[in-house]
């Protein structure tokens, strides 16, 4: 893989089908035709705020369960307060649906604050580690010249094996995770959707 005027030349494509570059990253678009969700359904990113107390996480994920939701994306952790706990959560439904999944959210003693963030102004990141298998020098060149191309880490080289660490939006993670298939991705971790809100309104 040769870098010339700012473009890959290799065998395997810069511009490979459902990839495109938007603002100088590589981003997946979805194929043409193929819609996972209904007419009505759509993206929600949810932060909720609950106590740190045992059994929160699994009350909460049986109230999506139990209405059929599947969970796109889930990250928990602790806020700058210690006794609190931020689970942002990505699922797919209609309005409706969403306000049904927060009147029963409500109602769980645990839970502190419910926030819909589909039409809020955020700042989200997801990371990821990704550790391919390394053939040759070729290989291990061609790899580190994607790492660059989008601002990866190189976290960790061996002889048989190289880890990356990305972090960006979604389709970000998803178009080097494209790239780098045709090296064979031994193991693959990413910690789902964090958001924060930009500006003086709070999360």
């Amino acid at each position: 893989m040769s870098q010339e005027n700012g473009t890959i030349n290799s065998n395997v494509p810069a511009q490979s089908e459902g990839v495109v570059m938007e603002n100088g990253v590589p981003t997946i678009i979805a194929a043409a035709g193929v819609n996972t969700m209904n007419s009505e359904s759509k993206l929600h990113t949810i932060s909720i705020l609950v106590e740190n107390s045992p059994g929160v996480l699994a009350r909460v994920s049986h109230v999506f369960a139990r209405r059929g939701f599947n969970l796109e994306s889930l990250a928990v952790s602790r806020t700058e307060d210690v006794s609190v706990s931020r689970m942002t959560v990505v699922v797919a439904g209609d309005d409706e649906q969403f306000k049904q999944i927060g009147n029963q959210l409500f109602k769980l003693i645990d839970v502190i604050k419910v926030i819909d963030h589909t039409r809020d102004d955020l700042v989200g990141r997801e990371l990821a580690l990704i550790k391919i298998r390394v053939e040759n020098a070729q290989a291990r060149a061609e790899i580190a010249q994607l790492a660059e191309l989008f601002r990866a880490n190189i976290v960790a080289v061996d002889l048989e094996t190289m880890m990356l660490e990305v972090t960006g939006k979604a389709d970000k993670v998803d178009a080097i995770q494209k790239m780098l298939e045709p090296y064979e991705i031994l193991e693959l971790v990413r910690t789902g959707l964090i958001v924060l809100t930009r500006g003086p309104k709070q999360t």
